[in-house]
């Protein structure tokens, strides 16, 4: 607290001291400093509500133009059994994976053991990584339809995220960047 004398003097305190203040001689004030903490909450989750509904969208959009392309060209090429057609959509999934973030799944999840118990690797992701990944599954979708070598796809994969994370950070940092004033 802060005690000045005199003209244009008065008590100054921090704001958790002047709500507490406030707080006892005034029911209403009370109310008033619950209902607009409340609000601020509210507010806070919902943007964060707001944030995974479009990472998940991302993660999603282009899933199933991926996933076609596995099974209509990858599948018939390979010896998979219907018990065991699913490693091939996760070994194609794992491909984006290294391409994008440098790792597998199952190497995230062994570098993260907390975290991957309730989320994966994309969850932590970016929007802009997301973004990348996106794109990615639709590359690959067509170069596997071109017959491109597994090598290839990757090599060119990760040529395409590269660049593509380039332009998008490069983005998100002249859009935080202070403007500088011509003369």
């Amino acid at each position: 607290m802060y005690v000045q004398a005199g003209r244009y003097g008065g008590t100054y305190a921090h704001r958790d001291i002047a709500f507490e203040f406030g707080s006892a001689i005034s029911p209403v004030f009370k109310l008033y400093l619950i209902k607009e903490y409340q609000r601020l909450k509210d507010e806070e989750n919902n943007r964060q509500k707001l944030e995974w509904n479009a990472k998940r969208f991302l993660s999603k959009a282009n899933y199933l133009i991926h996933t076609d392309a596995v099974k209509k060209y990858v599948l018939p090429k390979t010896n998979y059994s219907k018990r065991t057609e699913w490693l091939a959509y996760a070994d194609e999934a794992d491909l984006l994976n290294v391409a994008l973030f440098n790792c597998t799944a199952g190497e995230w999840r062994k570098a993260n053991p907390e975290l991957s118990k309730n989320s994966n690797i994309r969850d932590f992701a970016s929007i802009n990584e997301l973004t990348v990944l996106s794109n990615l599954e639709t590359h690959n979708a067509e170069l596997i339809k071109e017959g491109k070598s597994k090598l290839e796809r990757f090599r060119n994969l990760v040529e395409i995220a590269r660049y593509q994370i380039a332009i998008l950070d490069e983005a998100e940092r002249m859009k935080t960047a202070p403007k500088q004033i011509k003369k």
